[in-house]
């Protein structure tokens, strides 16, 4: 029945010209082919539509069919006569139907789907879509524009493989459509490539191109796990899209070191107006992900200039890094992280000018590293962005040390993180003193540095649980002062900035920590009176309720506090004996 009905409005429209067809002769066409593919009829739907009397008919309306037919190979499970059906009634579709509506439906078809269907829709129509867009004389730029934005569209949604075993299952297929995408591509680029013209709509291609390669440098490839290069690296699928896509970057005119070491200067670095204006809210993460690319992955990385300096590569990347540092994905900061690394293993110890942190990005990103080490979740970036400050630290001149330790404790408001700092501070004057002597960590200089490390912040009142750390690495550096520099010699300034130290740092320390002992001495009372009447108790502790708990846990959680206002009391004591049989020491030289 549907067939003969589908036969009845064929012949009908065979007697009318092309452009008497109707609208109304559009949707009976569609409804009856809808109805031959529902009854299982493709053999002989397929036998209508490539019979040469039907050719003008097909190439107007024959596109209404390309969604059932698809819809039929994906979602049912057809015997293999039939299916071979669906297969020759698309390609025949695809060559005979006018390529600008087949172009729309293409894509409407591949917009579709969600979840592990998007790679199934994009595999089967990948072939097909190319063909049209092949086939299409006008605005070819404007369509391939528009495929890829779909395409990566729907992409962009799959999640990204992380493991091993991951890429290898490939459960949701991106790795199997970033593959079919590259070969999907590459006429486009070779078009690009052999118009020799340099034509407007060239032009319009290659910008089109660009942006691709941009978007996929963000998604899938900024959030991929690759691994090191010499393992496995030519068996992996999403670094093999990435060195495809690198590729395409310089085979229409945008070799990466134009990309990297262009992006963010203020002068023109595109050639039209929209990447301009796009460049800095949409393309850092996607220079940043080709920085990472080349100069840890090592993809194409001979394309860079042998003469350039190692602390001119950091300058360029520092920028980069400081852009996947701003992210909070796992798998984006530890490009982050490698990507620091990579450039400051090229660099000798001291040798990375204080100049540098004039540029902003040489300040952001070890306040960047702080922020990964004190806030984030994964132990192994933890560790990591610590050993990364230090070496970053390491490779700074003393000026450069000098300011970063300014800029750190002025900045971190985290007390692991400022002793860390502190000692890294009596590191230095430790070396000065033993070696020549260093205008930055001695004398005046020195002074105002330990004017931020011998402070508490809230005199009295601070809180010397939460600032145990720091209060103990600045107790430890006074101490070491006070041993090795002699009042005489006086080469770190301690001796005259004692009177300050002690009133803005000792004295506060001795009232804040007879304060702190009374009231957890008072606590620990009261929660063992609770603990006699069996009942849970709370404990105010710096201000702030502990939450409900045993007695017995709440005068475990007392007494540690205790113990550490205890050896935070006895170093202080120390500090102050020594101190004093110095100033005693001397006061008897001068009498004799």
């Amino acid at each position: 029945m549907a067939v003969e009905e589908l036969q009845s409005i064929i012949k009908r429209c065979q007697i009318l010209e092309e452009q008497d067809f109707k609208e109304e002769d559009f949707g009976l066409f569609q409804l009856a082919g809808q109805r031959c593919i529902d009854e299982g009829h493709i053999d002989q739907l397929f036998e209508i539509t490539q019979n040469e009397k039907n050719k003008v008919i097909i190439k107007n309306m024959g596109w209404n069919l390309v969604g059932p037919v698809v819809r039929c190979l994906l979602w049912n499970d057809k015997e293999d006569d039939k299916r071979k059906y669906y297969f020759l009634m698309l390609d025949l579709l695809v060559k005979s139907c006018n390529p600008k509506e087949l172009l729309l439906g293409l894509l409407e078809l591949i917009e579709e789907p969600s979840g592990k269907q998007i790679s199934q829709i994009i595999l089967l129509l990948l072939q097909p879509l190319q063909t049209v867009i092949q086939k299409l004389q006008n605005n070819k730029a404007y369509s391939v524009g528009l495929a890829l934005s779909t395409l990566w569209s729907q992409l962009s949604a799959l999640p990204v493989p992380y493991s091993k075993e991951q890429i290898q299952a490939d459960d949701y297929g991106l790795c199997q459509c970033c593959k079919a995408l590259i070969e999907f591509t590459k006429p486009f680029v070779e078009e690009v490539v052999d118009d020799k013209e340099n034509s407007m709509e060239k032009e319009k291609l290659k910008d089109e191109l660009l942006k691709f390669c941009f978007k996929s440098l963000k998604c899938p490839l900024l959030a991929a796990q690759f691994p090191e290069p010499s393992e496995q690296a030519d068996s992996d699928p999403l670094r093999h899209f990435a060195s495809e896509i690198i590729g395409f970057l310089s085979a229409i005119g945008y070799p990466f070191p134009k990309v990297i070491f262009d992006h963010g200067r203020k002068k023109k670095t595109w050639d039209y107006l929209e990447f301009e204006e796009e460049e800095d809210r949409q393309l850092s993460d996607s220079v940043a992900s080709l920085a990472y690319l080349v100069f840890v992955q090592g993809i194409s990385i001979d394309q860079l200039p042998m003469v350039l300096s190692p602390s001119y590569l950091l300058q360029f990347n520092m920028g980069h890094t400081e852009v996947l540092l701003q992210r909070t994905e796992e798998s984006v900061l530890s490009k982050g992280l490698d990507l620091l690394e990579n450039g400051l293993l090229r660099l000798e110890d001291n040798s990375l000018l204080h100049q540098y942190l004039e540029i902003k990005s040489f300040l952001t990103v070890p306040q960047g590293l702080v922020k990964v080490m004190t806030l984030c979740p994964i132990e192994t970036l933890r560790k990591k962005s610590l050993a990364l400050l230090q070496l970053y630290i390491n490779k700074l001149d003393s000026q450069g040390k000098y300011t970063l330790f300014r800029c750190l404790l002025n900045t971190s408001n985290h007390s692991g993180v400022e002793a860390f700092i502190i000692q890294n501070i009596k590191n230095q004057i430790d070396m000065s003193l033993k070696r020549t002597p260093n205008k930055w960590f001695t004398g005046p200089q020195l002074s105002s540095l330990l004017d931020l490390a011998l402070f508490l912040p809230e005199g009295a009142e601070t809180d010397l649980l939460q600032n145990s750390d720091r209060i103990m690495a600045s107790l430890n550096l006074l101490r070491y002062l006070v041993i090795k520099d002699n009042e005489h010699d006086n080469q770190t300034g301690l001796w005259t900035e004692l009177e300050k130290i002690e009133n803005n740092f000792l004295k506060p320390l001795h009232t804040g920590l007879n304060m702190s002992k009374a009231h957890y001495e008072a606590e620990i009372k009261n929660s063992q009176e609770v603990q006699k009447s069996k009942d849970l108790c709370s404990v105010t502790v710096g201000g702030e309720e502990i939450p409900n708990m045993p007695p017995e846990m709440q005068l475990k959680v007392l007494h540690s506090a205790l113990f550490t206002f205890d050896l935070i009391e006895s170093v202080l004591a120390r500090v102050e004996e020594l101190i004093e049989i110095k100033t005693k020491s001397t006061s008897e030289e001068n009498m004799r």
